[in-house]
């Protein structure tokens, strides 16, 4: 890897790992820590900005953190990480005599077994390595539609074409991407965090091998 290229961590959970894996999310929004005073703004304050951004610049790598255990390595020699995000794993986890943990039938044992949070995964751990393509500043609000898609987040419509009545509903009116982006963020952020329309940083990626 050239020595300018800069690799950091970056959390997502399980739903957006999927939508990573699947293709389907290519962007990310995080709240900028210090949010810049009011009126501020302009091409050139917004582009300053960009370029002090946390997570790095244009052609940086981020390594994703997700969900994970190692505690079956040693009883799956060629499987050596578990993913939260991978379903079947988290189906297998059940409770033997007050321990949870997954039974080994190559070994004939119940091993014990934990998820291990994201925030503590080791980069070799990582199965998800992203490339910046384009970072930029904007209200969280100002996000179109086509960005909402971009971020992972499909609209019911899209999901529940036979029962339109089931997005329309308080909400769960998931009928855009814009709307059910709203929605995820307001159950990550809290009920004002969208009202209160912070600045946040635009991060778009494609996903690459690791090096």
């Amino acid at each position: 890897m050239d020595k300018q290229i800069k690799e950091r961590g970056i959390i997502f959970n399980g739903e957006m790992v999927r939508a990573i894996l699947s293709g389907n999310k290519t962007q990310t929004r995080r709240i900028i820590k210090i949010q810049p005073p009011d009126g501020w703004g302009g091409t050139s304050s917004v582009v300053a900005l960009a370029g002090h951004c946390p997570f790095g610049k244009v052609g940086d790598r981020l390594w994703v953190r997700e969900t994970w255990s190692s505690d079956f390595a040693n009883y799956y020699p060629n499987d050596d990480v578990w993913y939260a995000a991978d379903d079947n794993r988290r189906l297998d986890i059940e409770e033997v005599n007050g321990v949870r943990g997954i039974y080994s039938p190559e070994s004939d044992v119940h091993v014990p077994f934990r998820w291990r949070p994201s925030i503590h995964m080791p980069r070799w751990a990582s199965r998800i390595t992203l490339e910046i393509t384009d970072i930029r500043v904007e209200r969280l609000r100002a996000i179109s539609e086509s960005d909402a898609v971009k971020e992972g987040v499909p609209p019911a419509g899209d999901l529940l074409p036979n029962y339109p009545d089931t997005y329309l509903t308080p909400k769960g009116d998931f009928a855009t991407a814009k709307v059910a982006f709203q929605r995820l963020w307001e159950s990550i952020y809290g009920q004002d965090s969208w009202q209160s329309n912070p600045f946040v940083w635009v991060v778009e990626f494609k996903r690459v091998e690791a090096v």
